[in-house]
């Protein structure tokens, strides 16, 4: 009946931790984090079993249960865990051991949470199903008689019964005899009544207190009459147990639906009751019958699933309960003291601290203080407080123990206790440790005393999971009713007391054997802790030492091998750069004279210095040191004698410049000679061209990469001379064709572009490399672009008068110019297939040609090109990278599986790792004439995340204007377009558009989602890098470097959902793994025109001014809104208002949802309700209908203006009929599936609900 009522749901729940989900695991390698300002531990939940984290929480906070019971069985009785895994030890209870070991965890353990897991395993629970959600009364029933079976024969065997067990007689009266009938029943816990019942007492009263009558046709047969009589039948409880423990029966079943349901209506129940009405025995004290509430078990959710979580007092008060308003009450309690009039004043004390903790400021002027007090209230401090309390400065000297003034007396600020205080109450947490609120020795420091509250024993906490947080007493009313409310009460006998040693005192009887177990395990946590801590914040720092580094070609590059001109240094974050500064000075002993540190950055010319690192008080961190940063070490002048330009204006640029060769220079017949030169990013093109044609002539700029086709060529014009490498879009690997007054004589020089070359070639070296190196022999062979490369290879055998033979185990291969052998050439293919240029050198070698479908690759062992030499190998392209990695290893001569591939990057060095083992060579873009690096040592870790990255580039067609007062400007021209009989109002808009308007974050984005996305490439980075990291990684793509932006924060950051942005990434400074991005994650990155930091209450939304008389819009502009105080329609209108200076009642406004190509209007009719009317509160906009995010376009309607409330446009109507002419064609085909006889019929199969498992916990035999 009740398969799936404790199924958990977290639909409805946030902040929780027991979801069902796929669940981001903590790395192994970091140690749990310590207890928060509580000082109480929660418990993990693992996927379902909250149910049995709130009941175990209640058992530990039930003192005589933990202690006097449970803590006081030693091993000599229980055994110990390590006998269990001995085959020839004694008989061990694990259960009691285990539940002994996990309440030591929760009381003495320096950690947030425990966990349960090597308790769940003692009940015999291994599988999935037992670890779903259950029913917390049902495991009560079962857990008690698990433990009682787990005791038999130790002196904890009446545990249970001795804490719990208590007796209900149930007696008949006849009427007529007087004979009394009873029946006894024995109770760990009593069932009451919901429904119907107004509360506990009620349900008590109906119970014990009221009888029932059999008369007229009901009646009893008496055994003492032998006949039929009038009886009356009663119960009451006889025995009361020291804990009494009520399940409330919140679940029915509607026989008339058929279906389950939830009892949410109002159920009270006190904190004190008095149970003499209930029991048979009466005549005791009332101190006998007193019982005290102390645990509160509470259901949230509905019938079919749900989460629990307890209400508990801490009877020793183990825990570190404070609350901002209990400070808050003893202070304002003296205060109201002092005054007369205390009930009929407002207490100024609350809001001054509420005004100063708003502040970032430590201390903020006293007057600046009273001009914030009439902004908050609406009234000064002299209308209103200073007949009472005085004037402000003297109330501020008043309360030394809150405010704490400046010396001069003209400054105020919050005193450090009450700032904690409100960060407590607002983050839930503090900020010390918790081993510094309590007994346990978790450190040799001594330990603060604990603040006292009003009324000892009193303290509540919440605990729900691995959450504990302190509550209020009152807080237990908000569990009377609804879908969170109350489903088990635990009460406490109040003559019970408890011993002065317990208070506060968590090692109170534990076993000595539990606490140096525990005291062990804490000297470890805080060892693991240290050790993460130390890690975490530990970057590596790749010092190059400026006696190892030769300046030339415009940068500098290391005299001798990389790994000896560089130092690796490990550091931690948060010293200075002054500790840095020491750190190098030891350990460079040899050191001598100045010492100056800049970072540095390999660039493809090498390596170039940028600005110095000033400020030794200035923390790594804070000058933006990374993990894998480069400093350079030197004087700050010179290196090797030579002066070294730094800075970013200084940067070395890479480029391939060419000449037009001669008709058979070098005897390669290519049309340029190539050769790469470094030039300052900062060097203007007539300084290029000087150096490169002292005689004269031109520069041209490749505008398609490496193609050197003559269409692709740009001349720079005499104008461009002046400007710099940089700034005409120079960068690394471009290219340049050098032209002088005798090779223009070559070319076609029109309209700025070089359309054609005046000569043409049309042949082919083939050089011999079949044979000896004394017979390498060189012919030339004619051939177009169509020439199958078969025949050129029988051409070549001919001429080089080889044997025909040879064709069969030949190829030709190209030779680059160095010298070395490319990749085969698969003879079906042309020679345009081939990519081969005219009068390129081919070497005819041995060994078959690669298929079509085979790959000819590279590669090498390690990355040391001097140490593995390079290999070839010839593979299937369908082949898997596994397979591949196989066939290399088997011919380098390697063994064993600590292996992987990666390729060669771009600096010839091992770059991106090929991690889908399964993938084939051909799904990873694996080439002909790749280069593949075998490296040592396993995949690299799966947290590291490939990223494509888009750019989102800024609109350029701007049909209304160019800037915001354009817009303004185009209004203005159609205001005056008007009739003169609206004269008025055409002066008072024009009054209103003259405004200034304020500044825009960003430039003009397009009007419609038809965003222009940009595809730059993809990124590989670390999951743990931060949202900035990965920004400079992506300005580092060919693509972007393109883009000239200044730093990180000139660049916005979003997901790309449906080829459009999506989530915006707040915070540089967060780590990509707390966005949870998902393994196929796409960026777009947005550039900005100023710097960008939006708080995570800041709203980006794009807002866009509709044209009057037209259904089209302006370009929208970026506009940032501060919900923090709230996100309704109204507070929307006025920052909109203001945004386009208007009135707020002028204006309407609307959202833009484009899957749909809708427009919601944004309503605030409801707002305009009279004052003396009752209104609910205001729904959030990002809430439903309007489910309000970063990124959405807002329409505007000028009503001055135009005064048509259809927000819609031409292209909204277009799009609305695809979807339209789409869903009729699904609908058509659909009708047509139905209609076909051989077509089976779908069906809509509801998901099944999981069958009910019977939850049971497996004890040993110890009878």
């Amino acid at each position: 009946m009740f398969g799936d009522l404790f199924e958990e749901d977290f639909s409805f729940i946030s902040n929780n931790h027991c979801g069902k989900g796929k669940k981001s695991k903590p790395r192994e390698s970091e140690p749990p984090a310590p207890r928060d300002f509580t000082n109480l531990s929660g418990i993990k939940n693992q996927g379902g079993t909250c149910y049995l984290n709130s009941l175990l929480q209640t058992l530990l906070f039930t003192p005589e249960f933990r202690g006097e019971a449970l803590f006081s069985l030693g091993p000599e009785e229980l055994g110990t865990l390590d006998d269990s895994r001995k085959p020839d030890a004694k008989v061990v209870r694990i259960i009691p051991l285990q539940l002994q070991r996990l309440f030591a965890q929760l009381l003495l353990l320096d950690q947030q949470a425990a966990s349960t897991a090597d308790l769940t395993e003692s009940f015999g629970w291994s599988s999935h199903e037992e670890m779903r959600q259950h029913d917390v009364q049902e495991l009560n029933r079962i857990l008690f008689s698990a433990l009682e079976t787990s005791l038999v024969g130790t002196s904890g065997h009446d545990l249970i019964n001795r804490l719990y067990h208590g007796i209900v007689v149930n007696q008949i009266v006849c009427k007529e005899c007087k004979n009394v009938s009873e029946r006894q029943e024995d109770f760990l816990d009593l069932t009451v009544a919901v429904k119907g019942v107004a509360g506990l007492e009620e349900a008590l009263w109906n119970m014990y207190v009221e009888e029932e009558y059999f008369e007229n046709d009901n009646l009893y047969r008496c055994g003492a009459c032998d006949k039929l009589v009038e009886a009356s039948k009663s119960a009451k409880l006889r025995k009361l147990p020291p804990f009494l423990t009520i399940s409330l029966l919140r679940f029915n079943f509607d026989f008339e639906k058929c279906e389950r349901y939830k009892e949410t209506s109002c159920y009270t129940f006190p904190i004190q009751i008095n149970l003499r009405p209930f029991c048979e025995q009466t005549e005791m004290d009332d101190s006998e019958y007193m019982y005290e509430l102390f645990s509160v078990i509470i259901h949230k959710g509905g019938c079919y699933g749900g989460h629990y979580h307890v209400y508990i007092r801490d009877v020793d008060e183990l825990g570190n309960w404070q609350l901002q308003e209990e400070e808050d009450g003893l202070i304002e309690e003296k205060v109201l003291r002092d005054t007369e009039n205390a009930k009929e004043t407002e207490n100024p004390l609350a809001v001054l601290k509420g005004i100063l903790s708003e502040e970032e400021a430590k201390q903020i002027a006293v007057d600046q203080l009273g001009q914030k007090l009439l902004e908050k209230k609406g009234v000064s401090w002299n209308k209103k407080y200073r007949k009472q309390y005085g004037a402000l400065r003297k109330y501020l000297q008043n309360h030394p123990q809150v405010f704490q003034l400046s010396p001069d007396g003209n400054k105020v600020g919050l005193k450090e206790t009450h700032k904690l205080l409100f960060k407590l109450d607002s983050h839930g947490q503090n900020l010390q440790s918790p081993s510094q609120k309590n007994d346990v020795q978790w450190n040799c420091e001594k330990n603060p005393p604990r603040p006292m509250a009003r009324s000892a024993g009193c303290h509540w906490f919440d605990l729900n999971d691995s959450k504990v947080q302190p509550i209020k007493e009152k807080d237990i009313e908000k569990q009377f009713q609804g879908k969170e409310s109350a489903y088990m009460l635990f009460y406490r006998k109040a003559q019970l007391k408890r011993p002065p040693e317990a208070h506060g005192n968590p090692r109170y009887q534990i076993p000595e054997h539990l606490l140096n177990e525990m005291n062990a395990a804490n000297t470890e946590l805080q060892k693991k802790r240290a050790e993460c801590d130390s890690a975490n914040n530990g970057i590596d720092l790749h010092l190059h030492l400026s006696c190892c580094y030769k300046f030339h070609n415009g940068a500098l590059h290391p005299s001798l091998s990389w790994k000896e001109s560089v130092v690796d240094l490990t550091i931690d974050r948060r010293k200075t750069l002054g500790d840095l500064r020491h750190a190098v000075f030891q350990m460079l002993e040899s050191w001598e004279g100045d010492m100056v540190l800049s970072m540095a950055k390999p660039l493809p010319a090498g390596l170039h210095l940028y600005h110095v690192l000033d400020g030794d008080e200035l923390t790594l961190d804070g000058v933006g040191l990374a993990d894998g940063a480069d400093i350079f070490v030197w004087n700050g002048k010179e290196v090797g004698g030579t002066k070294v330009l730094t800075g970013p204006e200084h940067e070395p640029v890479v480029l391939n410049v060419l000449h037009l060769a001669e008709h058979n220079e070098g005897g390669k017949g290519q049309h340029f000679s190539e050769a790469q030169l470094v030039f300052s990013c900062s060097t203007s093109l007539g300084q290029l061209l000087s150096a490169l044609a002292p005689a004269g002539g031109i520069i041209l700029k490749n505008g398609s990469g490496a193609d050197t086709e003559a269409k692709n060529w740009q001349v720079f014009h005499e104008e461009d001379m002046k400007e710099t490498v940089r700034s005409v879009g120079l960068r690394d690997g471009c290219s340049v064709l050098i032209l002088d007054s005798h090779d223009q004589s070559f070319v076609n020089v029109a309209s700025g572009n070089l359309t054609a070359f005046t000569y043409d070639i049309s042949w082919l070296q083939v050089k011999n490399f079949c044979g000896v190196e004394e017979e390498e022999k060189q012919v030339k062979i004619t051939a177009t672009i169509d020439t199958v490369m078969s025949d050129i290879k029988m051409k070549a055998i001919r001429e080089l008068q080889l044997e025909e033979e040879l064709a069969n185990e030949s190829c030709l291969r190209p030779v680059s110019g160095n010298g070395k052998l490319l990749s085969p050439v698969p003879e079906d293919y042309t020679v345009k297939e081939a990519e081969l240029k005219m009068g390129s050198l081919l070497g005819l070698c041995r060994g078959k040609a690669p298929t079509s479908t085979q790959l000819f690759l590279y590669f090498m062992v390690g990355s040391d090109q001097n140490c593995s030499p390079e290999m070839e190998i010839v593979v299937e392209e369908t082949a898997s990278v596994r397979e591949c990695l196989s066939l290399m290893l088997e011919k380098s001569g390697l063994s064993g599986d600590n292996w992987h591939l990666r390729r060669l990057d771009w600096c010839y060095e091992a770059g991106e790792a090929l991690s889908e083992e399964n993938a084939t060579l051909k799904e990873l873009n694996v080439c002909r004439g790749d280069t593949l690096v075998i490296t040592e040592g396993k995949l690299p870790e799966k947290d590291f995340l490939k990223i494509p990255i888009w750019w989102l580039k800024p609109s350029s067609h701007k049909k209304h204007g160019e800037h915001a007062q354009d817009q303004v400007n185009g209004i203005t021209w159609k205001m005056e377009a008007l009739q003169v009989t609206i004269q008025i109002m055409l002066t008072l808009v024009i009054c209103f558009f003259l405004l200034p308007l304020p500044c825009f974050k960003a430039p003009p984005e397009p009007t419609h989602p038809g965003l222009d996305l940009c595809y730059a490439g993809r990124i590989e980075i670390a999951g743990e890098a931060s949202l900035e990291e990965l920004k400079m990684q992506a300005l580092t793509l060919p693509w972007c470097q393109e883009q000239v932006v200044p730093l990180p924060s000139f660049l916005r950051a979003w997901t790309v959902d449906s080829k459009r942005p999506g989530k915006l990434l707040r915070d540089n400074k967060r780590r990509l793994s707390d966005y949870r991005l998902g393994a196929r994650v796409e960026i777009c990155i947005e550039p900005l025109q100023e710097e960008e930091n939006l708080g995570p209450q800041e709203l980006l939304l794009r807002v866009q001014m509709g044209i009057p008389g037209e259904r089209d819009y302006s370009d929208s502009w970026d506009l940032v809104w501060d919900i923090s105080k709230e996100c309704t329609t109204w507070a929307l209108r006025q920052r909109v208002a203001s945004h386009y200076c208007l009135p707020v009642d002028k204006i309407e406004i609307a959202k833009y949802f484009p899957e749909k190509f809708e427009w919601l209007p944004i309503s605030s009719w409801t707002q305009q309700i009279s004052k003396r009317k009752r209104r609910k509160k205001q729904e959030s906009l990002q809430s439903a209908p309007y489910h309000l995010k970063d990124g959405d376009i807002i329409g505007v309607k000028n009503l001055l203006l135009d005064d048509t409330k259809d927000f819609s446009t031409i292209r909204d109507d277009i799009g609305k009929e695809k979807q339209r002419q789409l869903a009729l064609e699904k609908r058509k085909s659909r009708q047509e599936r139905v209609q076909d006889p051989f077509f089976p019929e779908e069906k809509l199969h509801m998901k099944p609900r999981k069958p009910e498992v019977a939850l049971s916990i497996n004890v040993g035999v110890f009878r």
